[in-house]
């Protein structure tokens, strides 16, 4: 765990960027596709971006932006459970 802490620290700035181009990604498709979206790729996508971000902000010690992309976790999560059909 401590490797992968350390790899994130050292590129947190291009990490925190994939994450934010990501999260522009996922919400562009589902505004010019509309209801022909790929909800549950989306879903998961956004997801993915919300934990890659989270981690950036609990290393970097900070509580709003951690607490915002925990948040998108458990949306994330809801999302992709709908999305899924259960």
């Amino acid at each position: 765990m401590q490797n992968i802490n350390n790899f994130i620290y050292r590129h947190l700035k291009t990490l925190e960027m994939v994450g934010v181009s990501m999260r522009i990604i996922s919400f562009t498709l589902v505004s010019w596709l509309g209801p022909a979206s790929p909800f549950l790729f989306v879903w998961i996508f956004n997801t993915f971006d919300a934990i890659l971000l989270s981690w950036c902000s609990v290393l970097k010690k900070d509580q709003a932006y951690t607490l915002l992309n925990v948040f998108w976790i458990l949306v994330g999560i809801i999302g992709i459970v709908r999305a899924a059909g259960f």
